[in-house]
């Protein structure tokens, strides 16, 4: 069993893990003990032998032997005592009693077994003590004093030669466990600050990823829906110009104005990015348990805004009908604008990849969710194409949108040879019941 006392605390290198030692300094110290407590057991092992009729370098040797078990009082505390015990009746071992104490107070021995030794010694010391006195006091003729003197005076040695040592023991070792319980506490505390620390670079990312990836769909479909515009409009001010001048003085016109709103908004989001400010003042706060959720920008585009949207698609020459169903009421600002990037990016597919083909766009409010679908019939093949790329983003980016608001995104192409979009999304302000896929 291990002592452990305040020799423990960081001082010095270590011995290698040499026996049960960690320091060189603890290997110096037990050594000059044991030393100390083996010289002063010889020199009164002397005494021992001329009192007992042994040979005089017997009870040297004894005595060395007995004062060098001081050496491994930190692996063996429980043995040091008893054999300082079992010498107490020689009267050696003076050292090695205080040093065994303290060392087996302040060791991990089990303190039912510390009290034990500790009366154990007191108790022989205590025997020890008044025989010698009561000799001494019937020895000398002179001196009477009552019968008081012998047991108290024996009490007071006993006491004095262990309690000291176990108390001194007893403080050291609760100040040793108390050092490593504050050690452990404080690894504890600093393994907790390294793991917040890799949760929250891991919420930073996560947050710069998101923000990326948000203002990436921001301006797909600001850049998709214009230029896609632009690019039909073109193509007609180029087959109509010979024709019909004044047409292509209005085509024209309209390509104009739509190239200044794309630039317009293309700049809006340039100029938050270049100031460095991720849209503060104009996105809504999202909680960070609702992660997934999209921003909103507050001054961003809005449902009754549809109408104009729709006009101009009409204005590019496609066929579009607009119904609107329910009640006309204000949503959430996320839910207003992923609607209406919805109906815009199918809008913009219809003129990439179905052109001249008939569209119906289709909103219904209902009581705890808004639903819009688009849809549109076979593409007119008398309509020429007006070659617009395609990234393959539209869907992917709608379906974002809506499952990151908690709604239904459903795509995919109809019987009738066209393509329909649908999705619902739920109203946060509203009750929430569970939204249906099926069309509005």
């Amino acid at each position: 069993m291990t002592a452990t006392g305040a020799d423990r605390e960081a001082a010095g290198p270590t011995t290698r893990g040499y026996w049960w030692w960690e320091r060189r300094r603890s290997v110096a110290l037990d050594v000059g003990l044991a030393l100390f407590s083996a010289l002063e057991c010889a020199l009164e092992g002397v005494e021992f032998a001329g009192d007992t009729g042994l040979p005089v370098p017997l009870g040297v040797l004894f005595g060395l032997l007995a004062g060098a078990v001081l050496l491994a009082r930190r692996r063996w505390p429980i043995a040091v005592v008893l054999v300082s015990v079992a010498t107490t009746p020689a009267e050696m071992g003076f050292l090695m009693g205080l040093v065994g104490l303290y060392t087996l107070a302040a060791s991990d021995v089990p303190r039912r077994i510390t009290v034990v030794l500790m009366s154990m010694s007191l108790v022989g010391t205590f025997i020890v003590t008044y025989v010698r006195l009561r000799q001494g006091v019937s020895a000398s003729a002179d001196f009477g004093p009552g019968d008081w003197y012998v047991p108290m005076l024996s009490l007071f040695m006993a006491l004095g030669l262990t309690a000291p040592p176990m108390l001194f023991g007893l403080y050291i070792g609760a100040r040793r466990r108390l050092m490593e319980s504050l050690r452990e506490r404080a690894d504890s505390l600093e393994r907790e600050l390294s793991l917040l620390a890799d949760r929250a670079e891991e919420r930073a990312e996560w947050a710069r990823t998101e923000e990326r990836t948000r203002i990436a769909r921001e301006m797909h479909d600001v850049v998709a829906h214009r230029v896609s515009l632009m690019v039909v409009h073109a193509a007609a001010l180029q087959a109509v110009a010979p024709k019909d001048p004044a047409k292509a003085v209005r085509n024209a016109a309209l390509v104009g104005d739509m190239g200044r709103q794309a630039l317009t908004e293309l700049r809006e989001m340039l100029g938050v990015l270049r100031t460095g400010e991720p849209m503060v003042a104009r996105v809504t706060k999202v909680p960070l348990a609702s992660v997934g959720r999209v921003a909103a920008v507050e001054d961003g585009p809005r449902l009754h805004e549809l109408e104009t949207l729709v006009g101009e698609s009409r204005a590019a020459g496609m066929t579009v009908e607009l119904s609107v169903e329910g009640r006309t009421r204000p949503y959430a600002p996320e839910v207003e604008q992923t609607a209406y990037r919805v109906v815009q990016e199918a809008l913009t597919n219809v003129h990439k990849h179905a052109a001249g083909a008939k569209t119906w766009v289709r909103l219904a409010h209902r009581g705890a969710e808004v639903a819009m679908q688009v849809e549109n019939g076979p593409s007119d093949s008398a309509t020429a194409d007006a070659g617009l790329p395609s990234g393959g983003n539209g869907l992917v980016g709608m379906r974002e949108r809506v499952l990151g608001l908690g709604g239904v995104f459903v795509s995919g192409p109809t019987d009738a040879g066209g393509f329909r979009v649908s999705a619902v999304l739920p109203d946060a302000d509203g009750p929430e019941v569970s939204p249906s896929p099926s069309g509005v």
